[in-house]
């Protein structure tokens, strides 16, 4: 019997491609998805379609109110997008306390189907700096997670966040899912990507994106906008 496991699940070039190294990890994959005000919100079709192309056993989409509290330029329509641009603090694309949020619903989930693993497609190379990014964030979640859960108090179980990509950048990233059998062309990214999936260009993401598929020698499958 497969291992099961929590895997968080954008459509995105990142998660996708830890979805591919879950499943190629044998695990039993269940993905979860949010719908939580994001601008670029056709990420979740996208999501829908990769889930099903992966044989996922499930795939939750949760829906939370992030933009009501959020002052996020992912979420609040009145806060544009920037274009990338080499910075030293955090951007307006932060959206406070988000994995935090998400792996919370993964961990309730979790210990529900007894997936006592969870993966999560961060990285703290070619990224755009969020705090809930970082190794120390990441083992800190780890021991909230085995004080605050049923099965961590009573039955001393462990849980362990599966962070494949954290040291890896853009090109060694699509390398891998490339090797695993990624379709990048089916997957989205872009913080600005409209209702048909295309992408800007030149935001962080996109800027990230564009970056890795140039070093790794690969040509570009992405839709942009123009």
């Amino acid at each position: 019997m497969h291992k099961k496991a929590i895997i968080l699940f954008s459509g995105g070039l990142d998660s996708t491609t830890c979805l591919a190294i879950a499943k190629s990890q044998e695990f039993a994959c269940y993905t979860l998805s949010f719908q939580y005000g994001q601008k670029h919100a056709v990420e979740i079709e996208y999501a829908k379609r990769l889930a099903q192309q992966f044989g996922v056993v499930e795939h939750k989409i949760l829906s939370l109110p992030l933009d009501e509290i959020s002052d996020s330029s992912l979420t609040n329509k009145d806060i544009p997008v920037r274009d990338f641009k080499e910075h030293s603090g955090i951007p307006n694309t932060y959206v406070p306390a988000r994995n935090t949020i998400f792996l919370s619903f993964a961990l309730a989930w979790g210990e529900v189907l007894k997936a006592s693993h969870i993966f999560l497609g961060v990285n703290d190379v070619d990224y755009s700096g969020y705090p809930d990014c970082r190794p120390e964030y990441l083992h800190a979640f780890e021991n909230v997670a085995k004080l605050a859960t049923k099965v961590g108090v009573e039955n001393d179980q462990a849980w362990t966040i599966h962070t494949p990509l954290l040291r890896m950048n853009k090109s060694q990233i699509i390398a891998e899912g490339l090797r695993l059998g990624v379709d990048y062309s089916k997957t989205v990214s872009c913080y600005r990507a409209d209702a048909e999936g295309r992408a800007c260009g030149t935001c962080d993401s996109c800027t990230y994106r564009k970056k890795g598929f140039k070093e790794a020698g690969i040509s570009d499958p992405t839709k942009y906008v123009g």
